[in-house]
């Protein structure tokens, strides 16, 4: 897709925080983050040593979040201790939605102990209790059991973030991840907004899906684990 607004996809956390998401943001100045219970997300304005010295202050001892971005300096007011490289993804809208195909239900916060657990099979420490107060979540059930799940994560101005998609191990290769994501991309283009996502590069089964799907990638970005420093 052409013309994409590459101000906010390379500093997606802040832009939704200082958005859609503001009524969630937790700020100091040039930093903000999501609260811990909804999603260990952070970002700074501009990777300075004022933002990070209030990062520093926004973060409790031994806590860790992630930073989307590039060529981060190496400050003394924050640690880092990782990094994770992921694909940005975008559905064009001349893709053709297929009709539904199995029964969807809309989740709450009522079954957020139940989508944490699913969610800790496949991406550990990412999904919270609160962080279906993100946007519009959806379920599959078997025996009333959550077997499978998609939801909204980062809003940006015309673009919503699907995440959180996954499904039980044992329920695998019936296409309910599919029909989750279609689900969602239903709501958004009757809003008018454009479907994006993050996946990781060396998660090659879900990266294959998405392409079935017809997304395509339109950058790489790499996510950072910090924390606060010891000595600050």
């Amino acid at each position: 897709m052409d013309n994409l607004p590459d101000r906010l996809f390379e500093n997606p956390v802040w832009h939704a925080l200082q958005t859609k998401h503001r009524h969630l943001a937790v700020s100091e100045g040039d930093a903000c983050r999501y609260p811990a219970e909804v999603v260990p997300f952070a970002a700074v304005a501009a990777p300075t040593s004022v933002a990070f010295e209030q990062l520093h202050s926004l973060l409790a001892p031994g806590e860790f979040v992630w930073l989307i971005g590039e060529n981060y300096p190496h400050l003394p007011e924050i640690r880092f201790e990782e990094t994770l490289k992921c694909f940005q993804m975008i559905l064009p809208e001349e893709v053709i939605l297929p009709d539904p195909a199995i029964e969807i239900a809309r989740l709450s916060g009522a079954n957020a102990g139940e989508m944490v657990a699913l969610t800790d099979l496949a991406f550990p420490g990412f999904f919270r209790r609160r962080t279906c107060e993100m946007g519009s979540y959806y379920g599959v059930r078997s025996d009333d059991e959550l077997i499978a799940m998609g939801g909204e994560r980062l809003m940006l101005e015309g673009y919503s973030e699907i995440s959180g998609v996954c499904t039980h191990p044992a329920h695998r290769g019936k296409g309910l991840a599919a029909s989750l994501i279609w689900r969602l991309v239903r709501d958004h283009r009757r809003a008018g907004l454009v479907s994006w996502l993050h996946v990781s590069t060396a998660n090659r089964r879900a990266f294959d899906l998405y392409l079935r799907l017809g997304f395509e990638v339109i950058r790489t970005v790499t996510l950072h684990r910090v924390g606060r420093s010891a000595t600050r």
